[in-house]
């Protein structure tokens, strides 16, 4: 995309930092960073329902443009790839959908975002062995059915490095979302496997180098967590803590969300009992439970395409996907379409994300998709 597009969409997040979407839909609004950018002296003309603190962080964008030049100077010296939402082709498609995503993402690596299968494993800083062992099977069995499935977490302490090490032992890519800049890495004691993910997967962030580290910020991080896989799977977790919270968000995307259980005397699993108990996740006992609840065995198995007459190279689901967009004569959001085609939430997130990959729609504010002509 076009460099000063670019500096001024690093800008835009510079400047309503912790806003996202707030962020998107200026961007959405007049099409460009560019626009908001010209426009930033009469935001509240320009833009409905701005508040007057907006309007002010709005006016003070041209401070931001030499951070930002800097950033893109950094960027570029250390080989980090700049991943802006306007970007079709290299930002993460099912992130996009999310209404609060990040215009902006750094990405140190060479992983597929857009990877056919994508899974969240997350879970407590304090694990248990029992912990570790789940996470272990868990790489094994996902590598022997797709070992280019994508493995996402947080790089912590706990459940989140072990994902990680389980993905890397297995040959499964791997990446860590960060709740800082790519800097540095946090917690310190990780960075020989940081830098081993490199070779296959990667570290991702929408924080700029130099960063401070914040509390905050890794709540902030979790809706990457979430939004980036089809599916996130809760291995332990105590009544509170992060992962709960990417549950929440997981399940706020209309994504599918997993815990494994554990005892009701385990401290380490109250939190996966308690999502179990109130229907916000499903109860499963390996990663073969989830590939099977996903679909992910069906879909292997399923026969060659049928041709039809307006995509050939796109399956029945597809097509009926396809069709309901096209009946509808506009766009439509994920809950219509889910009324429409009696898909599974799980089933209809997997066609919509291929869909855009193959350039047959594209997925817009509010979880609402439009049939490219």
């Amino acid at each position: 995309m076009d460099e000063q597009e670019l500096i001024y969409t690093m800008a835009l997040t510079m400047a309503l930092r912790g806003h996202s979407k707030s962020q998107r839909v200026l961007l959405e609004t007049l099409g460009s960073a560019t626009a908001v950018y010209e426009n930033r002296s009469d935001a509240s003309h320009v833009f409905e329902n701005v508040s007057t603190r907006a309007a002010e962080l709005l006016a003070a964008l041209p401070s931001f443009i030499k951070a930002c030049e800097e950033e893109l100077t950094y960027a570029r010296a250390h080989k980090i790839n700049i991943l802006a939402i306007q970007d079709d082709k290299n930002y993460p498609v099912r992130l996009r959908t999310c209404d609060d995503a990040p215009l902006i993402l750094y990405l140190l690596g060479n992983a597929n975002l857009n990877a056919e299968h994508v899974v969240s494993i997350v879970g407590t800083r304090r694990c248990t062995e029992r912990g570790r062992d789940i996470c272990t099977d868990m790489g094994r069995e996902i590598a022997s059915y797709d070992n280019k499935a994508l493995i996402v977490s947080g790089l912590a302490y706990g459940i989140d490095i072990a994902a990680h090490r389980a993905a890397l032992d297995n040959g499964l890519p791997t990446v860590a979302v960060l709740a800082h800049g790519l800097d540095e890495i946090y917690p310190s004691a990780h960075r020989h496997t940081a830098i081993e993910m490199l070779a296959n997967g990667g570290l991702i962030t929408e924080f700029t180098s130099h960063t401070p580290i914040d509390r905050l910020n890794f709540l902030q991080r979790n809706r990457i967590v979430a939004g980036l896989a089809d599916a996130t799977v809760i291995v332990e977790s105590p009544s509170k803590g992060g992962s709960l919270n990417t549950a929440r968000l997981a399940s706020d995307y209309n994504r599918e969300v997993f815990a494994v259980p554990g005892r009701p005397t385990d401290k380490n699993s109250e939190g996966c009992n308690t999502l179990i108990r109130r229907n916000a996740a499903t109860l499963i006992c390996s990663a073969t439970d989830m590939m099977n609840d996903l679909g992910w065995q069906a879909a292997k198995d399923t026969k060659a395409p049928l041709q039809t007459e307006l995509f050939p190279e796109l399956d029945p689901d597809e097509q009926k996907v396809l069709s309901t967009l096209q009946a509808s004569d506009a766009d439509l959001s994920l809950p219509e379409l889910l009324t429409a085609t009696a898909l599974p939430i799980f089933k209809l997130s997997s066609l919509l994300v291929g869909l855009e990959m193959k350039g047959v729609l594209k997925s817009l504010a509010g979880q609402r998709y439009h049939l490219r002509k």
